[in-house]
This record gives C-alpha cells, structure tokens and sequence, in this order.
C-alpha cells in the first residue's frame, strides 16, 4: 500500500475494498494504526482526535523515530497478520 502524508501527523494509504469498521472517537498517538472511514489505513506519527477504528500500534520505535520514518511525502507500508498466542 502507497501512503502519503496528510495534516503533519499522519499518513494514509486508501483500500482496494471497503472494510467492516467500529468507529470510536480517539485521541491517537504516534504509533497507533487505524481504520478511517472502512477505507483507509492510517498511519500517526503525531496526534488527532476523531472516529476511528483502531487496528493497532507499532511497538518499540519511539515517536521522534516514527516522525523522522513517517512525515516525508509518501512511503510503502507492509501489513502483515498475525496469530494470536
């Protein structure tokens, strides 16, 4: 998936298909990976408040790293899933 940044603090990426979503209002963090609108992936590396699905967070990079990662045009995200223990 091709992202690009969007408001100084996030990436986002669109889906080829909707999803099944559970918005809730949040105040995100650096890090945390969202569902906006049952069609596009976020990535934060700052903060927004809104209603958002949260799908998860990336775990063991510090904001600074994320920022330095993340606030730049456009990456290539990878997601993988994984199973739970």
């Amino acid at each position: 998936m091709y992202a690009e940044r969007y408001g100084g603090f996030e990436q986002v990426g669109s889906l080829p298909q909707n999803l099944t979503r559970n918005d809730v209002q949040i105040t995100t963090e650096a890090g945390d990976i969202v569902l906006y609108s049952g069609n596009s992936i976020v990535l934060f590396y700052g903060s927004n408040t809104w209603a958002y699905t949260k799908l998860g967070h990336i775990e063991d990079l510090p904001a600074e790293n994320l920022k330095t990662l993340l606030d730049v045009e456009q990456v290539t995200v990878s997601l993988y899933l994984a199973e739970m223990p």
